[in-house]
């Protein structure tokens, strides 16, 4: 499938799978709890568990914030696994997205588009704790969404409509703009359903949003492996036009 990158005046990203590198340390964390009360599960075992603990408990209570449910995400596992919970071990799970990395591409690949867009991110987080991650990115976003700021968690489109209406309030209209996500579930499917057109970023060995079960129905309008591959695409796709228009980069 061909999209035309250049077509796009402004980018969301999703930002926990896509840009912060969430997984290993959700495994990290468990584990060490597992491991202390001989607790044996795999890793996409352990991914599972909170997976499902996270979106039960952001479909019931919407307004909770982040901190608050990597902290009954915690929970859950203890009394599943007949583990007394440790209050310190809770607080540290509140407190697990400052610890959470860049993948070692998302700096140089959102510098590059950010040269030539305006940037939004969509996150299903609060604010301090995304304000941790921006930081590592490196990054001043031009629009920002986050599940306390609308009340909702994706695949809600109440991120979607927040940052559309706040690039139209620039001059930027909604097909003009195309939402990356490594999420089939949290933004593929959302975007497909609004008429955004969407990137699926796959990241190889991750699968938070992205199991067979949560891709029913998702259509992305392109897919690439990494941000470094769309960034590479974004780029080549720039120089063609330049030389087709006579424009230099």
């Amino acid at each position: 499938m061909h999209l035309d990158l250049t077509q796009f005046d402004a980018v969301t990203f999703d930002v926990y799978g896509t840009l912060i590198d969430w997984e290993p340390s959700i495994i990290r964390m468990f584990r060490s709890v597992a491991d202390q009360h001989g607790v044996e599960l795999s890793h996409e075992e352990f991914l599972l568990e909170f997976d499902r603990a996270r979106a039960q408990l952001q479909r019931v209570r919407p307004a909770l914030l982040y901190p608050d449910v990597l902290k009954q995400a915690y929970e859950q596992f203890c009394e599943r696994h007949d583990v007394a919970p440790d209050d310190a071990e809770r607080e540290v799970f509140g407190k697990a997205v400052m610890l959470w990395p860049a993948f070692d591409d998302a700096i140089e690949s959102l510098a590059h588009l950010h040269a030539h867009m305006k940037i939004g991110l969509l996150s299903n987080i609060d604010n301090q704790s995304l304000g941790y991650s921006v930081r590592k990115l490196r990054l001043a976003p031009d629009v920002v969404a986050t599940a306390e700021g609308v009340g909702a968690y994706k695949p809600d489109h109440a991120h979607f409509d927040a940052a559309i209406r706040d690039f139209e309030a620039m001059g930027i209209a909604r097909n003009r703009i195309l939402h990356v996500g490594q999420s089939l579930r949290a933004d593929v499917i959302p975007a497909n359903a609004l008429g955004i057109k969407c990137v699926w970023i796959k990241r190889p060995g991750r699968s938070l949003g992205s199991r067979p079960e949560d891709a029913r129905g998702a259509q992305p309008d392109a897919v690439f492996d990494t941000m470094h591959d769309f960034a590479l695409a974004h780029r080549a796709q720039m120089a063609l036009s330049n030389r087709t228009t006579g424009h230099k980069d």
